[in-house]
């Protein structure tokens, strides 16, 4: 992927407008291929919330949308999300493991919590400081590297502004990894398997779900937030303690030689279109990574697309065993769903602190 500024061009043609901007109230928005380029952007960014946005695609959870997903609330069943925020013991990528010390106030009858510990462990979020458009080094609506660290950091994409709007909407969960078992495929979550496109329009289809937006005649509407189930959570629950801090320690290189290896979906075309074009307001699933790690066929990231280009919250580690039986036993695969950021100014990412109501 490189870096070649465009002309600003409207959706369908036209004159050149650089200040169009999406109305986060409409009912359908433009396709992948539609979409206006702007001079200075990377290509296929759509940072058309306005200039001073940092909440990116949580635009789309609108008061109407949020009343709407209430409804998939059928029995009232509460599934937390939340892995134990020492999980994995070891993390992966060079992280720090989790800390916790019990301080004593006055013994006998008063005592607090001290944590320490890195976001990017345990169920998180990927805020959008996380990862940048790498040819252009640039991060969601133009921050830049000085904008994060050093003396003239500031808030652009503080992750305060999600915390500050809330997270809350209509979750579609894919359990790809019971789809794949029942299909007959196997594969090791702990090493790199790409699940292309067409695997999960099967999954969808298999679960009564169309995963095409509604726009195109499918399910999906926008502002959803989706969830893939890739294996991990329960692959690491059969390993033994050694083998998963092996497989965290792996050498990082970056590149398709990188030695963290993990299963998730594709960088194919066809998941890029999809991903965009649902105009989901989050993504996240049980992977390390979300996406497959590292890329192999592909000279970009999901990554840079969701995060940098678009402006997707992007979840990784979400434990989602228990909502894969609580779907199962009911039937039912799209229900209510709530995160709440941390409200951290400055702060690159946050621990996801989820729920699915269904």
């Amino acid at each position: 992927m490189s870096f070649v500024p465009a002309q600003t061009t409207r959706p369908n043609g036209g004159k050149s407008d650089e200040n169009f901007r999406y109305d986060k109230n409409a009912k359908s928005f433009p396709t992948r291929k539609e979409l206006p380029q702007v001079e200075g952007t990377p290509p296929g960014a759509a940072w058309f919330w306005g200039p001073d946005d940092y909440i990116g695609r949580l635009n789309l959870l609108t008061d109407e949308r949020i009343k709407a997903a209430s409804k998939f609330i059928k029995s009232g069943t509460l599934v937390p999300l939340n892995l134990p925020l020492d999980m994995p013991l070891v993390p992966a990528f060079g992280r720090e493991p989790f800390e916790h010390e019990i301080k004593t106030l006055v013994p006998g009858m008063s005592y607090d919590d001290k944590y320490k510990l890195n976001t990017q462990s345990g169920t998180q979020f990927d805020g959008f400081r996380h990862f940048a458009h790498l040819p252009s080094q640039t991060f969601y609506n133009g921050t830049k590297e000085a904008d994060i660290v050093g003396p003239n950091a500031n808030l652009k994409c503080s992750i305060h502004h999600w915390a500050e709007h809330g997270i809350a909407g209509r979750g579609v969960f894919l359990d790809y990894w019971a789809y794949a078992k029942a299909q007959g495929t196997t594969y090791d979550p702990f090493d790199h398997y790409a699940i292309p496109h067409s695997e999960l329009v099967a999954c969808g289809k298999a679960q009564g779900i169309d995963i095409r937006p509604e726009s195109q005649g499918g399910d999906i509407l926008p502002g959803d937030i989706l969830l893939i189930r890739s294996g991990w959570k329960e692959t690491y629950d059969t390993k033994k303690p050694e083998e998963r801090k092996v497989a965290a320690l792996r050498e990082e290189v970056p590149g398709p030689h990188d030695g963290q290896r993990w299963a998730g979906i594709s960088q194919e075309e066809a998941n890029v279109d999809w991903i965009h074009d649902c105009y989901f307001a989050a993504v996240g699933g049980d992977s390390v990574t979300f996406e497959a790690w590292p890329s192999l066929k592909e000279d970009y990231y999901l990554h840079e697309y969701l995060l940098a280009c678009w402006g997707v919250p992007n979840g990784e580690m979400w434990d989602l065993e228990r909502l894969s039986e609580a779907c199962k036993e009911q039937n039912q695969f799209i229900f209510f769903l709530t995160s709440s950021p941390n409200n951290c100014h400055y702060g690159v990412s946050t621990h996801a602190n989820a729920m699915a109501i269904i």
